[in-house]
């Protein structure tokens, strides 16, 4: 083996290093974006929980948005439990990501609100009004969501409990076997000859 030959080895055992280190960084650069963008939707919730706990409209309005988040989360549940079940949703999962986006725009609306109503004494009546009004039809969309998948669910478990009845009163019939005639015949033999020699007094 040359000098050119152990010259061209170990440069190519160092590119496949840069290659390696290149990969490694740009899968590092990743992670930690997805861990960042985690941790600020994080410190999002908790100040919202916090901020909920106060008095006045603006913690009301904090309280408003956890439970939109409560609700919308609850049906998005239904709707993937439905779907890993196999029920036919139609337009259901569409509808839920048109929900979501209202829900997430509604939510900054709230946010905005709230955090103008902290820094300021000036309260805008009218506009909470609305956002309160934009709220009531959010969770009762949601609601009426879930009771129907409930409803499904309630009619596919009626089902299900139905064909499992009707199958257990098969199967116990078929253990218990049939009468044999000639048993029976034997039987009534067995009575009218017992009925003659005790006849009744």
């Amino acid at each position: 083996m040359g000098p050119i030959d152990i010259l061209t080895f170990l440069l190519i055992i160092f590119l496949v290093f840069l290659l390696m280190l290149g990969v490694g960084v740009f899968f590092l650069v990743k992670l930690g974006r997805k861990a960042a963008l985690k941790g600020r939707e994080a410190a999002v919730r908790l100040t919202t929980h916090v901020n909920a706990m106060g008095t006045g409209e603006a913690a009301e309005v904090e309280r408003l948005r956890l439970e939109l988040r409560r609700e919308v989360g609850l049906t998005r549940q239904a709707v993937e439990e439905a779907q890993r079940r196999g029920w036919g949703l139609g337009e259901l999962p569409h509808l839920l990501t048109e929900l979501v986006r209202q829900a997430d725009i509604h939510d900054a609306q709230l946010g905005m609100y709230a955090q103008q109503r902290r820094v300021s004494a000036f309260a805008d009546h009218a506009t909470l009004d609305r956002l309160r009004e934009h709220q009531a039809k959010l969770t009762a969309t949601c609601a009426r969501i879930r009771a129907d998948l409930l409803r499904a669910q309630v009619h596919h478990a009626g089902e299900g409990i139905e064909e499992i009845r009707s199958r257990a009163d098969l199967e116990i019939e078929a253990r218990h076997r049939a009468p044999d005639p000639l048993d029976e015949i034997d039987e009534l033999y067995r009575r009218a000859m017992q009925e003659r020699q005790d006849p009744p007094r």
